[in-house]
């Protein structure tokens, strides 16, 4: 299985216009190359692509309460990480594939959305398994093993030769790494300087 079967010079820009207090209106703009077309979008990451697949699961790191969501259709919070659409929503809609992408830990996804693909972020996960771990959210190779599920599920739903087609044309975009940096890395810097900060206490009182 390839990941892209075909050179795609398709980019995202998105360009916003914030008013006071800080509400943006965001637009997408995506070219994809002539005679060609992306049938399902997949998406891997943390809260800046999560569409809410940390809603179902015993963490902290959740999204589903106002002001979330407080721009989206109907003005209720899904589990975005933001006011309305998220990234992978603007993604989908402006290659008129569908209007959401959903997460896939959604009860309510339908079968529908796991032919034109689905979204595997989980806020605040990281490449680190302990990023993750931390504040238990679906680590990065917890999202590689659902996708190997969604894969399963794919075949059921549309044959092995019409699995194999949407899955080598389809856009696999993996958003990640900042949760990495500022919750384990530095976290990881400060326990240990606290630490050794606490070794030193105990070798000046046994001087003493």
């Amino acid at each position: 299985m390839k990941f892209l079967s075909f050179k795609i010079y398709s980019f995202l820009v998105l360009s916003s216009t914030c008013y006071v207090p800080l509400r943006c209106n965001v637009q997408a703009v995506i070219r994809v190359p002539l005679n060609k077309s992306i049938p399902a979008v997949i998406f891997f990451g943390d809260s800046n692509v999560d569409t809410g697949d940390n809603n179902g699961l015993k963490t902290i790191v959740e999204a589903n309460f106002l002001p979330y969501g407080q721009d989206f259709m109907g003005g209720k919070p899904t589990g975005r990480f933001n006011n309305g659409k998220a990234p992978p929503d603007l993604l989908v809609e402006e290659l008129g594939i569908k209007e959401l992408l959903s997460a896939y830990l959604d009860p309510n996804l339908q079968v529908e959305d796991l032919i034109t693909g689905v979204n595997f972020a989980s806020g605040r996960a990281g490449y680190d398994p302990l990023t993750s771990e931390i504040l238990k959210v679906v680590s990065l190779s917890g999202q590689l093993e659902m996708f190997k599920e969604y894969i399963v599920k794919l075949k059921e739903i549309v044959g092995e030769d019409r699995k194999n087609e949407i899955l080598a044309n389809s856009l696999f975009i993996l958003v990640i790494g900042s949760n990495d940096i500022t919750n384990t890395y530095f976290s990881s810097i400060t326990l240990q300087l606290n630490l050794n900060s606490c070794e030193l206490d105990v070798c000046h009182q046994k001087e003493h």
